[in-house]
């Protein structure tokens, strides 16, 4: 039975990775989780400089997922290199660098820090703020992102994943502009913005007003998005958004992911990301499926 993926040259063992900013570098979680396990550990956003992230409360709960405003908030790539990567070069997993900024600079500078490290892909966070656009996520309009994806490829001596905002009109035209700029692969969805009012306070919940949804709640809109991005593009699609079980999952392969990404899970089930992978087999087993490509894109039309 075979569960190995490739995405963009990159053997995975199995398509199951940890989703950005919800895994730390994976030091958190190692008591936990046994990394080796997994197919890759996608780290949590990394600048060219430490960020702050935004004024508290940045985090509520919403029925079926959450809202997080934590504004990206890192150590920076120095921090990185010098003792997230050595820990996670001890385990048997792909490593996968989340890269973020607030100007294309800020984002080259990072990319071009990481190319003679043991860095397996970097993933471009594009639901970033660009300063310059006043404020549209860089994520937002083809134009750009087909703009940073290339000035990235030019750049980067990793494959790069673009990982896609799904807050936009037509997610096929940001998907099929990034594969045009010469992305290796996509990631999607980032987090849908949402908000939440305390109606006793009659505040809002988050400092920002507005946060990210994550959860199981924006799965069948991750699931539509998965679906029509897979289908548009040539390269390889990583999907997430919800992912909490193996049949969440599988979900996702037969809609037309190369691997997934377990997210907001990690945080009310630490052991999620290891039974997403051990659930796929059974299900595998159970169904006689040999090679889990028999499951990507499976979904009958």
């Amino acid at each position: 039975m075979n569960t190995k993926v490739k995405i963009a040259g990159v053997e995975l063992k199995n398509p199951v990775m940890t989703a950005s900013g919800t895994f730390g570098s994976g030091m958190e979680y190692s008591d936990f989780v046994d990394l080796n396990r997994l197919g890759g550990v996608v780290t949590k956003g990394v600048a060219n400089v430490p960020w702050q992230g935004n004024p508290t409360p940045r985090v509520a709960e919403t029925y079926g997922g959450m809202l997080n405003a934590i504004g990206l908030q890192n150590p920076g790539v120095e921090v990185l290199i010098e003792r997230d990567l050595p820990f996670l070069k001890q385990f048997d997993t792909k490593v996968i660098v989340n890269v973020c900024g607030k100007s294309i600079g800020d984002y080259l500078e990072v990319v071009e820090r990481l190319g003679d490290t043991e860095v397996d892909m970097l993933e471009i966070n594009v639901s970033c703020p660009n300063v310059k656009e006043g404020a549209i996520a860089f994520g937002q309009k083809a134009d750009c992102l087909y703009d940073i994806t290339s000035q990235i490829k030019q750049k980067a001596k990793q494959p790069v994943i673009m990982k896609l905002s799904p807050n936009v009109t037509d997610i096929t035209e940001m998907a099929k502009a990034a594969e045009a700029a010469g992305a290796d692969a996509l990631s999607l969805i980032n987090t849908l913005t949402g908000m939440k009012i305390d109606i006793y306070r009659r505040t809002f919940a988050l400092a920002n007003k507005t946060g990210g949804l994550s959860g199981p709640a924006i799965k069948p809109v991750a699931v539509r998005m998965v679906y029509q991005a897979a289908h548009a593009v040539k390269i390889p699609v990583i999907g997430m958004g919800g992912i909490g079980s193996a049949e969440d999952a599988i979900e996702f392969l037969l809609a037309g992911a190369s691997a997934v990404a377990v997210g907001a899970m990690n945080f009310v089930n630490p052991y999620a990301t290891v039974e997403v992978a051990e659930g796929i087999e059974d299900y595998m087993k159970k169904y006689g499926v040999e090679d889990i490509a028999e499951l990507i894109g499976g979904v009958k039309e």
